[in-house]
């Protein structure tokens, strides 16, 4: 319950000015957790039971970041770590391409390069993370 509240929390909490918390059928979610969700405004949206690929995006997002961010960085306090999963969503939806759609970017950006272009890579995280793209005109 404790955790409920923090997260909900009226100047720090992770779920403030957000509607839903998509969980799954893990039993550390309880019905008092559940309550305090529901009275703080997020409604908590269970996935249905026996639906293993239910969650698979969110689970691939979190082996990612394990993977390629968190297990490579020494985190110094609450302010590396938020700072490493903003840099980090940032390269994930902006800079890394993805092969199940296509090796195509989910928000790709709006501006237009011109194949003749250099290559430029640029840098996240001090160097961890690295991405390659052509200058604009």
């Amino acid at each position: 319950m404790q955790i409920a509240r923090n997260l909900t929390g009226e100047f720090d909490g992770f779920l403030r000015n957000h509607h839903y918390l998509i969980m799954d059928r893990d039993t550390k979610f309880t019905e008092a957790f559940r309550n305090i969700l529901d009275r703080e405004g997020v409604e908590p949206v269970r996935c249905p039971p026996r639906a293993p690929k239910c969650n698979a995006y969110a689970e691939r997002f979190v082996r990612s970041i394990k993977e390629e961010c968190l297990e490579r960085m020494i985190l110094l306090g609450e302010r590396s770590l938020r700072r490493a999963l903003r840099e980090y969503s940032a390269h994930y939806l902006r800079e890394r391409n993805h092969q199940g759609v296509d090796n195509q970017l989910l928000e790709p950006s709006n501006v237009v390069a011109f194949p003749t272009n250099p290559v430029q890579r640029r840098e996240r995280l001090g160097g961890m993370l690295s991405y390659y793209h052509r200058e604009a005109a």
